[in-house]
């Protein structure tokens, strides 16, 4: 038989396929190899572009401004000025449970799910409770908050409505505030159904503002 490298040595004739083969195996026969080095790329660059379809987590602080319970509004007080505190403000869904009785009960249904008595304030993210006060503090002071909020739509901390002031709530424009309407049909008065037992309705400049933020 010819010597391949015509040295007299069989190792060419033994060896040769083997370079020959790992390459194959390598290219063409391992599972992996070849679609890991085509698809990596795009999983990059999908990690890069954000999802439109996921929505941002909502951010949603029940709130008093009523002063009757000192604790209690300097315990909401407390709360709102860490929300704003940081460098890029999140939105807030500030809901007043002493201008619209229906907060209230929507907290409470809220609290009563989970096990907990009622109390304010209360913030939830993303549906999730996070707690009152004492939870946000100790968050804030761990650095754990700035994660609970992550993802959270940003909003200019000097945004002021000028609709509403930043109150959240403006005088019902069916009764003008007054929660009475006249019924032509009836020939009287009718309690007006669009607004709630202050003779208000949430603020629709502002829950555009919010949406738009988000």
């Amino acid at each position: 038989m010819d010597d391949a490298g015509g040295g007299g040595s069989s190792w060419p004739y033994v060896k040769k396929p083997q370079p020959h083969q790992l390459a194959r195996s390598l290219t063409y026969h391992h599972p992996y190899q070849g679609q890991g080095r085509r698809l990596q790329p795009a999983r990059r660059q999908q990690q890069q572009l954000p999802d439109a379809r996921i929505p941002h987590p909502a951010v949603v602080f029940y709130t008093t401004s009523l002063r009757g319970v000192r604790r209690t509004f300097t315990d909401c007080s407390a709360v709102r000025a860490v929300l704003r505190g940081f460098r890029v403000a999140v939105a807030v869904d500030e809901r007043d449970v002493s201008m619209d009785a229906a907060l209230r009960r929507e907290l409470q249904g809220l609290l009563a799910a989970r096990g907990r008595g009622f109390s304010l304030p209360q913030l939830f993210v993303g549906g999730r409770l996070v707690g009152g006060a004492d939870e946000v503090r100790q968050l804030h002071e761990a650095g754990e908050l700035r994660r609970v909020l992550q993802g959270a739509a940003g909003q200019d901390p000097a945004f002021v409505c000028g609709a509403c002031g930043g109150v959240r709530f403006v005088p019902c424009p069916a009764c003008a505030g007054s929660r009475k309407v006249f019924v032509e049909e009836e020939g009287h008065n009718s309690r007006c159904g669009d607004c709630n037992e202050n003779g208000l309705v949430r603020c629709s400049s502002r829950s555009k503002e919010e949406l738009d933020s988000g």
